[in-house]
This record gives structure tokens, C-alpha cells and sequence, in this order.
């Protein structure tokens, strides 16, 4: 096992962070052992500012080499943005490998990834990061695992050292991507509401999700240790079915490759009908991952709108002390769409579903659409969007039966205008009539 060293560069100089240096250095050994590393040691580093070409001071280095010697250590772990100058001398004077804390996600995703369009989706963001780091001096280390060769050399599929070679490999990448996508667009005509489970990694979603819909998706004390979303059909108590959308974890910093390339896998949650927020509860910087977490749906386009409307969920109840878990409970009861729950002992399962369900049914009408033959785009975005109840064909066209909220029938209009005709909404009152 690849004997590793975490190092997390604690820059003084920078706006204050709302995390201690000892926990975020404890988040990147967690991220390190998610990749079965043996962490033999781990430092915060103060830095006053970073030396160009080095990132740390003479001195520093000289201490750090020392100690690396002294443990045998293989591997070393930036908790932090380092350049592929730095990167070179470091490796070079430590006769270490170096990863930041971009390629060690990085490697997590290639490691987690199990369906072709995530893997395709992991390698796209890992050549992207590549751009500048072609040259790699160290690989002799053994591989061990999967993934896509930061850590274990090589790999399966060596990067071409020629930037022709990789532009074109990005590009038959995002090619194969592009049709993917479509292809599963093409097959996506959910009868039901989406509901998408969204937060940091390792707060608890698949554990939710496998208490939900009793299926068996790993679920397990790690980050990342979910890759690929996850749908299953489901039925809430009161009868609705809906779609459940198990996500992929967030984290701070999480690099801009891999929010770019997995804008096409988390479209559920950018057009599911509710959002839900899972916290951990337990954790002592819950408030920061929640900021963490917003921040990046925000950069994947969800709108402040209904970035307001999402339902927090605060999981791991059984985690906290009963006092602080029956201060929690009474806290969150005086306050709408937030919920304490434990997905693990099933506590609060019952009051998620019926907050589903109140959020569901709130603004939600029927309505029959008269939708001519010619409209195919304006009947696709019907099944796609909403719950298209029944359909009959008449000869000028079909006669829709659409379930949907309000908000849904505002956008149809918007974007079909023709196709929609009279349609007037009136959000308050939750109703949407026919002219």
C-alpha cells in the first residue's frame, strides 16, 4: 500500500475561512484514505504567502524532506492549488510524487466511477487538468487500484505526450458525451415527480436513499463513496410515486473540471420537481458544508428561486448528543421545508415523505392541453416536465391530461406559446386555467 503524507498549506495572508486549519487537513486524510492510502503522517504548514516555484520556503522544504525520508513516505497530498512548476520542484527535491487537492479528487472520481458515461465524464475532467501537467517524473510506483494513474503510474491509458493527441482525444470524449446525453434524453419520460438528494459527500444521501426505496446503494462511512446518480421509482405514503435521484457528493473547492464535466449527469437535479439539502447534522462544520453545497449548485445553474424553495434535511440524529439532538428536533419544528431526521435508524423517515408530499401537492394542478400534431418539441417537453396523465388523438392534434405545479405550466407557456394559447396562471391560488 502507496505510503502517503497530507499536507495542508494553512496561507495566513488569505480572507479568514470559516474552518479551522485542523479540520480541513482532517478532510484531506479522509479523502486520502477514501483511495485505501496508508496516511503515515499529516501537518498544517503555516505559510505567510506562497514562493513562486516552490510554494513553501527553503527552510521548510528541507524539514519536510527530512521527516518524508524518515517515513518512507511515497506519495505526498497538497491540501491546496499548486502549480505544475511547484509540483516539479517539489517532486524533484523530495524524489516524491505530489498530487493536489484537484488531481486527488480527481482520482477518488476515477476510482468510484462505474457507469461508461461517468467514466468518460471523470477522464474528460482528468485530461483537462492534464493541460499543463504532461510531464510526469514518477512512475514507478505500483498500481494498485482503478482510476486514471496520479497515484499508481501509468495506468491503463497512458496520456500522450503530444497536446495534439490529447485535443483530440477530448474531443472524441466529448463527442461520445454529447450522444450519451441525448440518448438518455431521448429515453427519459419519467411519469412521476423528480425529487433529487443533494449534499456534502458523506452526509448520509445513499443511506436516505437506500431507507427510501430499499435498494442496496453503497453506503458507507466515506467520502465519495458514491459516484454515479442513482433513480429509483418509489411510492410515498398517501400513494404518490415519484422518482428518487441519489447524487453525487459535494466538497469544498470541488475542481472546476469535474463541476463542468458532470453538468450533463446532475441535469436531474437541475430540472428535478424538489431539491432536497441532506446535512449532516453531527458534523462540526455542517454550516460550512452546507455553503459548499449551495455555492456549487449555483454554479451549476439552479436558480436563486429555487435554490429558496429547497428542503434541508438535517441527518445523522443518532450521531449528536440527546440533548443537542432534542434541541435540534424543537429548533427545526417551528421552521417550513427543514426537517432532523436519522436516515440510518429510520427516525423522521415517516415526516419526510409527508414534507414531500405537502410540497408536491401544494401548487399542483391538472389541466388537458390541446397540443397540435406539429408541436412535437411543446408534447416531448410535456412528458419530459410534467405528468402527462392520459392522451387522446384527435385529428388536429392531441388533447394532453397534464398534472404539473404552477411553476412548470409558466415556464411551458413561456417557452410555447402557440402551444399553450390562453393559458393563464395564477400561483397563489395554485390554479391554471384554459381560455
Amino acid at each position: 500500500m502507496t505510503r502517503a503524507y497530507v499536507l495542508h498549506p494553512d496561507l495566513r495572508s488569505a480572507a479568514p475561512l470559516s474552518r479551522a486549519p485542523e479540520a480541513l487537513l482532517a478532510e484531506a486524510v479522509n479523502l486520502t484514505e477514501a483511495l485505501d492510502l496508508n496516511v503515515v503522517g499529516a501537518d498544517v504548514v503555516p505559510l505567510t504567502q506562497p514562493r513562486a516555484g516552490w510554494l513553501f520556503g527553503s527552510g521548510k522544504i528541507e524539514e519536510l524532506g527530512g521527516l518524508l525520508h524518515g517515513a518512507e513516505v511515497e506519495l505526498v497530498i497538497v491540501n491546496g492549488a499548486i502549480t505544475p512548476k511547484q509540483q516539479q520542484n517539489l517532486e524533484k527535491t523530495w524524489k516524491v510524487k505530489i498530487l493536489d487537492r484537484t488531481g486527488l479528487i480527481l482520482e477518488i472520481f476515477g476510482d468510484r466511477a462505474q457507469t461508461r458515461e461517468g467514466s468518460m465524464q471523470v477522464e474528460l475532467a482528468h485530461l483537462e487538468y492534464q493541460k499543463s501537467r504532461l510531464v510526469r517524473a514518477w512512475t514507478h510506483l505500483e498500481r494498485q487500484r482503478g482510476g486514471l494513474g496520479f497515484v499508481g503510474g501509468p495506468g491503463e491509458t497512458q496520456i500522450e505526450a503530444d497536446r495534439r493527441a490529447l485535443s483530440e482525444r477530448m474531443g472524441k470524449l466529448r463527442r461520445q458525451l454529447s450522444k450519451t446525453v441525448q440518448t438518455r434524453a431521448a429515453r427519459k419520460r419519467a411519469p412521476y415527480p423528480v425529487v433529487a438528494l443533494v449534499g456534502y459527500t458523506n452526509a448520509g444521501k445513499s443511506t436516505l436513499f437506500n431507507r427510501l426505496t430499499g435498494a442496496k446503494v453503497l453506503a458507507k462511512d466515506m467520502l465519495f463513496a458514491t459516484l454515479d446518480p442513482t433513480m429509483r421509482g418509489i411510492q410515498l405514503s398517501g400513494g404518490r410515486q415519484i422518482i428518487l435521484s441519489d447524487t453525487v457528493g459535494f466538497v469544498a473547492d470541488l475542481p472546476t473540471q469535474l463541476i463542468a464535466a458532470f453538468r450533463a449527469t446532475l441535469e436531474e437535479v437541475l430540472e428535478a420537481d424538489v431539491v432536497v439539502h441532506v446535512r449532516d447534522a453531527s458534523h462540526v462544520d455542517s454550516d460550512a458544508q452546507g455553503e459548499d453545497v449551495l455555492t456549487t449548485l449555483r454554479e451549476l445553474g439552479l436558480e436563486d428561486e429555487r435554490l429558496d424553495r429547497i428542503i434541508t434535511v438535517y441527518n445523522k440524529l443518532d450521531l449528536l448528543p440527546e440533548d443537542e439532538a432534542h434541541a435540534l428536533r424543537n429548533r427545526l419544528d417551528r421552521a417550513e421545508d427543514v426537517l432532523a431526521m436519522s436516515a440510518l435508524t429510520g427516525e423522521g423517515a415517516e415526516a419526510f415523505q409527508d414534507l414531500i408530499n405537502e410540497r408536491l401537492g401544494a401548487d399542483e394542478v391538472t389541466r388537458d392541453l390541446h397540443i397540435d400534431h406539429a408541436e412535437g418539441a411543446a408534447q416531448a417537453w410535456l412528458y419530459r416536465h410534467t405528468d402527462v396523465l392520459a392522451r387522446r388523438d384527435e385529428e388536429d392534434g392531441a388533447v394532453l391530461t397534464v398534472r404539473a405545479g404552477t411553476g412548470a405550466f409558466a415556464k411551458f407557456a413561456a417557452t410555447f406559446p402557440a402551444s399553450a394559447g390562453d393559458l393563464v396562471i395564477t400561483a397563489d391560488e395554485g390554479a391554471a386555467e384554459i381560455a
